[in-house]
């Protein structure tokens, strides 16, 4: 039986994305649209950035485009995700529907009820990247958190990660399969080093 609705958390599948040459749409041009285009760009999408005003926070010339213009719904031709910033909720919340309407998976800042999605806080180092969602209750929850997973992330954890994956080659190149393993015993010992 399917839990209820009020039981289950409604961002309850994580998943990480490649995003490499993947059109994206941000909609914002202030602080927090510059932020999550950033994000983006950091992951290798194509961002197109549509604003009224592009503001300094903005590093134009990381974007694919940038559009200075009131948003309409021609920005979402050829795009795949959307992140919309703009500050206003009824705006972001129209281009969500207009989103919507497209098949285009969408994410409003701090109005979790026209997402699609949601970003994570995250903390990362090398390969490893841990995410913490709080449903979009509290992203300051999320952030706190994030905070103490990051005091775990040295850099031992990422040289860590890098000498597993090429053990795991190794197994596979074999012929193995490396889902049967019981790493816990080589993590101790890795970690122990």
């Amino acid at each position: 039986m399917a839990p209820s609705d009020q039981s289950r958390a409604r961002f309850s599948y994580p998943v990480f994305l490649d995003l490499t040459d993947v059109p994206v749409l941000v909609v914002g041009g202030g602080r927090i649209g510059a932020r999550k285009a950033d994000g983006l760009i950091a992951a290798g999408a194509s961002v197109r950035l549509v604003a009224a005003e592009v503001t300094d926070f903005v590093r134009r010339e990381a974007m694919s485009e940038v559009r200075e213009k009131t948003f309409d719904e021609s920005d979402l031709d050829d795009m795949r995700l959307v992140v919309t910033a703009t500050g206003d909720f009824d705006v972001d919340q129209r281009i969500s529907v207009a989103s919507r309407a497209r098949g285009i998976w969408t994410n409003a800042a701090d109005q979790p009820v026209d997402c699609e999605f949601i970003l994570p806080a995250i903390a990362r180092t090398g390969r490893v990247t841990g995410a913490i969602s709080t449903d979009g209750a509290s992203p300051a929850l999320a952030r706190y958190l994030r905070d103490q997973v990051a005091d775990l992330l040295d850099d031992r954890v990422g040289e860590i990660a890098d000498v597993l994956a090429a053990e795991r080659r190794e197994i596979q190149a074999a012929g193995g399969s490396t889902e049967d393993i019981d790493w816990a015993p080589r993590l101790a010992e890795l970690f122990a080093d």
